[in-house]
């Protein structure tokens, strides 16, 4: 496993002192996938919007979030019934 070694405000590691129940490692390292993770959904949507023709586009961003939402239960729910 590689090693990396982080600065951070004097302050803030006076407030990590005051808690050695947390294994900070792995709080910076559950922050570091995060991160990581977020940055390769980005890339996918990019990916796919370059992909689509610009009416799709267009519709698709036309969406606002809660009817995206409802669309997206509707097809994970379908897609539930097709892999039984």
């Amino acid at each position: 496993m590689a090693h990396i070694t982080l600065s951070i405000p004097d302050e803030i590691y006076r407030e990590m002192k005051n808690h050695p129940e947390i294994k900070w490692s792995e709080v910076a390292r559950d922050s570091i996938s995060k991160k990581l993770l977020s940055r390769k959904k980005v890339s996918r949507t990019s990916e796919i919007k370059s992909m689509l023709k610009s009416d799709a586009l267009e519709a698709i961003s036309s969406i606002n979030e809660k009817d995206a939402k409802k669309i997206f239960n509707k097809q994970v729910k379908e897609e539930w019934k097709h892999a039984k």
